[in-house]
C-alpha cells in the first residue's frame, strides 16, 4: 500500500537518485543499508532513512533494506504504480536519446509515439518507433490516451506544440526548449533548463572553493 501522506519535493527529487544507485548494484547484491546508500551518494544517513520511511520503505536491523523489493517499491511509488503513455515530439539529438532512454519505462512512462516537422525523418524508424508526422500528433494522442507529452523542439516552435499536446488530452508537459510555455489550469507543465541547471552547479561549486578554508585563488601564476 502506497502511502498517502505529503511527501516534500525535496524527497521527491531524491528518490529517482536512490533507484539509479540500487539499479548500479551488482546483481547478485541482497541487502543495503541507509549508511552504504548515503555514503555512495554523499548524503545523510538520517536523510536517506527518512526519505525511505516516508515512502513506506523500513530497513531491519543490522540487515538493511531488500535491494530488490526497495526498488521495485520506490519505482511504483514514483509512477503511482501505473504505466502511463508518453509521446515525444522533436527527434533531434535529445529527442533521440530520451526515445532511447529505457529507464523511463521503469517509472511509468513508456514512450508510445514518436513526431518531427522534417519530413525527411517522418516515416524512418529509431528505437523501435516509427516516426510520424505533425498532423498526426492530436490523433495519435488521443487513440493512445497519452498521459505525457515530451517537448525537445526549438523554442519558437515549443507553444504550437504544447497546444496541440493539450488539445490530445495530454496532462504532463515535460519541456526541454527554452520556451515559457502557458497551459491551461490542470496540466502540468515541467520545465528542464538544462542551461539553467548547470550553472547552478557551477555556482555551488564555486561556493564550495569559496567555502573552504584550503582554496586558493590563482593570479598571474601566485597564489593569492
Amino acid at each position: 500500500m502506497l502511502p498517502q501522506h505529503h511527501v516534500s519535493n525535496c524527497t521527491l527529487q531524491r528518490l529517482p537518485l536512490y533507484v539509479s544507485f540500487l539499479r548500479s548494484l551488482p546483481e547478485d547484491a541482497r541487502n543495503i543499508s541507509s549508511t552504504e546508500i548515503a555514503k555512495s551518494l554523499g548524503l545523510n544517513p538520517v536523510q536517506v532513512r527518512k526519505d525511505l520511511a516516508a515512502v513506506g520503505s523500513k530497513g531491519r536491523p543490522r540487515v538493511g533494506y531488500d535491494i530488490h523489493w526497495l526498488t521495485g517499491h520506490l519505482t511504483a511509488y514514483l509512477s503511482g504504480g501505473e504505466e502511463y503513455s508518453a509521446v515525444l515530439v522533436g527527434l533531434g539529438n535529445l529527442g533521440r536519446a530520451l526515445t532511447a532512454h529505457s529507464s523511463l519505462a521503469d517509472y511509468g512512462f513508456a514512450v508510445k509515439a514518436v513526431f518531427d516537422s522534417n519530413q525527411a525523418l517522418v516515416g524512418s524508424w529509431f528505437a523501435g518507433h516509427q516516426v510520424q508526422g505533425m498532423h498526426k500528433l492530436v490523433p495519435v494522442c488521443q487513440q493512445l490516451q497519452a498521459t505525457v507529452g515530451i517537448i525537445t523542439v526549438p523554442k519558437e516552435q515549443a507553444q504550437p506544440v504544447c497546444d496541440l499536446l493539450v488539445t490530445g488530452g495530454v496532462r504532463i508537459v515535460w519541456n526541454f526548449s527554452t520556451a515559457h510555455l502557458t497551459a491551461p489550469q490542470g496540466i502540468i507543465v515541467q520545465d528542464e533548463d538544462i542551461a539553467a541547471s548547470l550553472a547552478l552547479a557551477t555556482r555551488q561549486m564555486l561556493s564550495q572553493q569559496q567555502a573552504s578554508p584550503h582554496s586558493a585563488t590563482i593570479q598571474g601564476g601566485v597564489s593569492a
